[in-house]
């Protein structure tokens, strides 16, 4: 099996060349994104996550400065079901943000909020614990439509050893579903990498290993297959997470190809600042979304490192980065 120190090295040179002629990338059609993109420009989306508190404590300046940068779509994270608003935390404490404040000074600044990240902190996939997830989403979905939100997605993966665990979550999957969908809001499933480790049949399960690549080896399928093959179309859609497919040592445009009507939203990563690492084929993985007609896309810079730059100076390269790339 290819390691993952060769996939990578594969996936740049791949990139390198497409970045060469990104003219070569148009479709013939147009993308409807495009099409929905508004009279100023772009729409350039932004999981907040990506700034934490640094938004949080000063989030009208905030909110200037990253709708001067091109950002004009927000996913939210830090749902907080006591405060009935959003929060994070740092080394200067937490700060928490009412759904309705939020809103409001998104509407000032020009900037929709389109998605929001939350999980339960209920541990145990089980059907006796059904109730209690109906009653975390039921909360969760009046809130966030009262905002208007239109998309709820959970980003962290329960513990599945087997096929019989994952028709499980999925059956938990579905019923998040059917509640979002009961308020007008479509509920989703956001991966990382550990979505793409194989997991046996039930009966069939060999014995733990820590090794990661002995783990992708394993027979059976793959997690994220099973969570497409075992929820309801209707009631579950899909976020890719490009980046993290990438350390899953997958092709994103691939999984986009061959599951055109699930994955609905993508997240644009990379190593930090969006296209510095090289790594990304990003024009092949515009187009692929493009293709299958993705309803939206949200950059995420997870914590990095060079020399003079803040958290916040890298999304907003992220986004100059975007804004001029002709891919998007």
């Amino acid at each position: 099996m290819t390691s993952r120190r060769q996939f990578l090295k594969t996936a740049s040179v791949v990139t390198a060349g497409a970045l060469v002629t990104p003219s070569a990338l148009a479709s013939g059609k147009a993308s409807p994104l495009a099409a929905a993109a508004p009279a100023s420009g772009k729409r350039i989306g932004l999981q907040t996550y990506s700034l934490g508190v640094e938004l949080l404590k000063d989030l009208p300046n905030g909110l200037k400065r990253l709708a001067a940068a091109g950002y004009n779509e927000f996913e939210l994270f830090g749902y907080n079901e006591q405060a009935a608003g959003f929060g994070a935390g740092g080394r200067d404490g937490a700060v928490t943000i009412k759904a309705a404040d939020y809103k409001k000074a998104c509407d000032d600044a020009g900037i929709k909020i389109l998605s929001s990240h939350l999980s339960p902190s209920i541990r145990e996939y089980k059907s006796e614990n059904f109730a209690q997830f109906d009653e975390f989403w039921k909360k969760a979905a009046d809130l966030h439509a009262s905002i208007g939100i239109k998309y709820m997605v959970q980003p962290s993966l329960p513990s599945i050893k087997n096929d019989e665990d994952a028709k499980v979550v999925c059956e938990v999957f579905n019923r998040a579903g059917e509640i979002c969908n009961n308020v007008g809001i479509k509920w989703g499933y956001h991966n990382h990498s550990n979505e793409f480790v194989r997991v046996p049949k039930a009966g069939e399960e060999t014995p733990a290993s820590n090794d990661p690549m002995a783990r992708m080896r394993a027979r059976g399928e793959y997690i994220e297959q099973l969570f497409l093959d075992n929820t309801d179309p209707d009631k579950v859609f899909f976020e890719l997470d490009v980046y993290w497919a990438v350390m899953g040592q997958q092709d994103p445009c691939e999984w986009l190809r061959n599951n055109p009507k699930r994955f609905r939203l993508l997240h644009i990563k990379d190593r930090w600042i969006i296209g510095d690492s090289g790594m990304m084929n990003f024009p092949n993985i515009f187009k692929a979304g493009y293709d299958i007609g993705i309803d939206g896309w949200f950059v995420e810079v997870e914590n990095g490192s060079k020399k003079g730059y803040t958290q916040f100076d890298a999304v907003c390269e992220s986004a100059k980065y975007l804004s001029k790339a002709s891919f998007v």
